[in-house]
């Protein structure tokens, strides 16, 4: 096979791995940059406040959606414990990006626990650019936008069942 021809077999490969949607490498990458962006102990509630700011700025009628838990003072009690709640559901998730059967499992608990409320998944597109805006500014340059945006519609997918995450 000549040179041209090579080349065009390798960006036929490249153009093929790299349109895999979450794949090992971008699963990894979101696990190290997302343990990063959440931090420990105070930092998780400064990031939690920095994301729920940007939901709201992004989409201000979706405070109505949680107004059952106070939405409207986002340093009330019950909307930190929402945020305390949202917040260990999607670190659980992420870390569990990288074993497919216990991420599955767990995804069909939280699809469980999302059908009744019969929430739109255009909400989840909002959170979702909101946690992707969230999770940039601790990385600026460096932040992987792909890999981000295709394990987050892994995780959407899971619990909406919806394929405009495919």
């Amino acid at each position: 096979m000549k040179v041209p021809g090579m080349l065009l077999l390798l960006l036929g490969v490249v153009a093929i791995a790299s349109a895999d949607r979450c794949n090992n490498l971008q699963r990894i990458k979101t696990k190290m940059q997302w343990a990063k962006a959440y931090g420990t102990g105070s930092k998780r509630a400064e990031f939690g406040d920095a994301l729920w700011n940007n939901v709201f700025n992004y989409a201000p009628g979706a405070r109505a959606l949680f107004s059952g838990v106070n939405s409207e003072d986002l340093s009330s009690p019950g909307f930190k414990a929402h945020i305390a709640r949202v917040l260990g559901g999607l670190d659980r998730v992420i870390s569990m990006l990288d074993n497919q059967a216990t991420l599955d499992a767990d995804l069909a608990h939280l699809k469980s626990q999302h059908d009744p409320r019969s929430i739109d998944p255009a909400n989840f597109v909002v959170f979702r650019d909101a946690l992707i805006g969230t999770v940039a500014g601790t990385f600026g340059v460096c932040f992987d936008v792909p890999a981000w945006v295709g394990c987050y519609n892994v995780i959407a997918q899971g619990i909406t069942g919806d394929s405009i995450f495919a």
